[in-house]
């Protein structure tokens, strides 16, 4: 992809989780459901954290399409190669994938429909549909390198088992599930559920290396 539609790309793409996030965050001045933005407001849902994630990556991607010299060599394209590879790609696409999953199983436990009072369908579907289309974008708009595996699981598996603290710290302060479905756990059932998300997201950084060296393989074959 020529190097100025590829900025275009990204700078859209900045623009419009700015505009979510800011959407979003707007949000907790108003009168909501009893508990939604109760303690930590949004930054407890991992919905939030990743437009955040998503912000920042395509933010270093905008700007690294924009500084002068050889971009592919610079220190700020190795760190948004890591953001994307490590980060981006596989939690963007986590959260899509396990949020329709629960929803089509039963909403209540995961979006009650007492939120769509609040939160119209563009906006859920912006926090929970579009994430994916845009990830896979940036996958064919330009290759990305990806670290050992070893290291890419452990810095998941920190992000992962601070994320699941922070869940638990929120329950333990104000006893209030950020995600309803979670009350239904037992202790043992909690680390289960938390081992399962792990190998999904071990699976979803898998496919993110493997769409990367398929696509950018055959492209140097071309």
């Amino acid at each position: 992809m020529p190097s100025t539609l590829r900025a275009a790309f990204h700078i859209s793409a900045f623009v419009w989780y700015s505009f979510i996030v800011k959407y979003l965050a707007a949000k907790e001045g108003e009168k909501l459901p009893p508990g939604i933005f109760i303690y930590g407001g949004p930054w407890k849902y991992l919905t939030f954290l990743n437009l955040i994630l998503q912000l920042t990556f395509f933010g270093l991607a905008a700007l690294n399409d924009l500084q002068p010299g050889k971009k592919a060599e610079s220190a700020l394209n190795r760190w948004k190669d890591l953001l994307f590879s490590v980060f981006a790609f596989p939690v963007g696409t986590f959260v899509v994938v396990l949020f329709w999953l629960v929803f089509a199983y039963d909403r209540e436990l995961i979006y009650p429909a007492t939120l769509d009072d609040f939160f119209p369908p563009w906006s859920n579907h912006a926090m929970h549909t579009l994430v994916l289309p845009v990830l896979l974008g940036e996958v064919l708009v330009q290759p990305h390198a990806y670290p050992q595996m070893r290291h890419a699981l452990a810095a998941l598996s920190v992000a992962a088992v601070a994320y699941l603290a922070w869940v638990v710290w929120v329950y333990q302060m104000v006893g209030f599930w950020v995600y309803p479905f979670l009350g239904r756990f037992s202790a043992a059932g909690l680390l289960a559920f938390f081992i399962f998300n792990m190998g999904l997201v071990t699976l979803l950084y898998l496919l993110g290396d493997r769409l990367n060296s398929l696509i950018w393989r055959k492209n140097k074959v071309g």
